[in-house]
């Protein structure tokens, strides 16, 4: 019986959910403000949040509409990719050095500036995928809770700004179009990207392929598109559905904050953010000086948010997909292979 009450009020508070961040979709239309599918949940989410509403996450619902990220990203990786991968060497051989100054930074900022333990200063400074750092950093004996919420306010604060500087600063508009509407797709590839989706994430889930829900669907669309199987991103509606849910998952991590919370590790999130925009700009200054990129892509390739979320923002910007989530993977992929290091010499020092 007791199992049933659970389920039942998940379900209610799922409910609740949807219908917050659904307002907060129509909001966002009816102002008129960018990206309503992403940020209109995100606020409305953030707010119940802080306000402790009982809003629950959508679990297996929103890893499913990240496969779609996955999708669009594999189907622009088509042979003129390739031709271009020569172009991308230099400014791809700037991401590890891009990563040491982060933890030169980052580290001394939490351990000394915010009393954090080793393990949580680490790996709360480490741009990596927010599952993946809070995974590791709670084997390593870091604080899962801070973890988390310095994680979280890094992809919430960077998805929340970088349209601004998109816009303002180097002159991005945010209507490119995402995608053709289903009607007019040809069935047989709509079909195909959904098998792609579905194959590529619990694939990829089964042989312990990290970030499954995003890398799996990519491999597989992008070995469809090289073969010339498909020519399409995802429809329209399926990037906002994926849109949607990605903005309610920023918003639900902050359920249960305290105040003490909000003063301490919130706080140092906010700062630590500041520090990595100060890094992030001066990388990408340096990538356009050397003729790298156009700014939008390197911008955006060293922005330390969230791949699902720069996905996003590469699509809506019309930068190159291909060119932002290389680097975005090479960061994503050399902080998850050090981690394991980090973590057994953090132990030995303990």
């Amino acid at each position: 019986m007791s199992d049933v009450v659970t389920t039942l009020s998940a379900t209610r508070r799922r409910i609740l959910t949807f219908a917050l961040a659904a307002f907060g979709t129509v909001l966002f239309l009816a102002l008129g403000l960018p990206l309503p599918f992403l940020f209109g949940p995100m606020a409305a989410c953030l707010i119940a949040a802080l306000a402790h509403v009982p809003i629950k996450g959508f679990g297996q619902v929103s890893l499913a509409a990240r496969t779609i990220l996955g999708v669009a990203v594999g189907a622009s990786i088509t042979p003129a990719l390739f031709a271009e991968l020569p172009r991308m060497v230099t400014s791809i051989a700037l991401v590890p050095l891009f990563i040491a100054v982060i933890a030169l930074v980052g580290v001394p900022y939490f351990r000394r500036v915010w009393g954090f333990d080793a393990p949580t200063a680490y790996y709360a400074a480490m741009p990596g995928g927010l599952q993946d750092m809070v995974i590791f950093g709670t084997e390593a004996a870091g604080d899962p809770r801070a973890l988390s919420l310095v994680h979280a306010t890094r992809v919430l604060i960077i998805v929340t700004l970088a349209p601004i500087i998109l816009t303002y600063g180097y002159g991005a508009g945010l209507t490119n179009p995402i995608g053709a509407p289903a009607s007019e797709l040809p069935v047989r590839e709509l079909a195909l990207m959904a098998a792609a989706a579905w194959i590529g994430w619990k694939g990829g889930a089964r042989i312990g392929l990290f970030g499954a829900s995003i890398l799996g669907p990519l491999i597989l669309t992008a070995l469809l598109s090289l073969s010339g199987l498909i020519h399409a991103r995802p429809p329209r509606e399926a990037i906002l559905v994926a849109q949607f849910f990605i903005g309610c998952a920023i918003g639900v991590h902050f359920l249960g904050v305290t105040f003490r919370e909000l003063r301490r590790v919130v706080v140092a999130g906010v700062g630590y953010v500041a520090l990595l925009a100060l890094l992030a700009t001066g990388f990408t200054a340096l990538a356009t000086r050397l003729g790298l990129a156009r700014p939008v892509e390197t911008f955006l390739a060293f922005a330390p948010g969230g791949q699902a979320e720069m996905t996003v923002l590469a699509i809506v910007s019309g930068a190159d997909l291909g060119f932002v989530i290389t680097h975005h993977l090479t960061r994503i992929i050399l902080v998850i292979l050090g981690a394991p290091i980090v973590a057994g010499l953090i132990r030995r020092r303990s």
